[in-house]
């Protein structure tokens, strides 16, 4: 139902400032990371038109065990193509993409509101609940790639 592939960091502002920060003008949607060396981006199709989108980088998280990590973030879907398997569709590509780089955890910071969304996807909440003004309360979920 949806065609997923590599996307450029630019296709994900619409997406990410409507869904996840509409109080901010798609350029202050921009991240540092977006287009350093390792980062990549996933996006989900329906008729041509992008519905899903996540972003994915290097980054170490110093309370998590394992030696190559990659982070999750910014993943968002149109609210009119949730619940369809587009992001779990997109979560899955970039799994395949980051095992083969030999990626032994894959995190992310996630809403409160969606960590039962995470947990179907096979990551796991760990540590407490945190404000990540002006978003709200977030946890980390990790998620082990390495079968280890």
């Amino acid at each position: 139902m949806f065609e997923v592939r590599y996307i450029h960091s630019r296709e994900t502002l619409p997406i990410r400032q409507k869904i996840l920060r509409p109080y901010q003008s798609q350029e202050a949607c921009l991240y540092d990371t977006d287009d350093a060396e390792g980062s990549f981006h996933v996006g989900a199709f329906h008729d041509m038109k992008l519905v899903s989108i996540a972003s994915f980088c290097p980054w170490q998280h110093e309370e998590l065990e394992g030696t190559f990590h990659y982070r999750l973030r910014a993943m968002a879907t149109l609210p009119e193509y949730r619940r369809m398997g587009a992001g779990k569709q997109v979560v899955q590509y970039a799994e395949e993409i980051l095992r083969e780089k030999g990626v032994d955890i894959l995190w992310c910071q996630g809403r409160t509101s969606v960590t039962g969304y995470y947990e179907r996807l096979g990551f796991l909440p760990q540590g407490d609940v945190f404000d990540y003004p002006p978003i709200g309360p977030h946890i980390l979920l990790v998620k082990n790639l390495s079968g280890r």
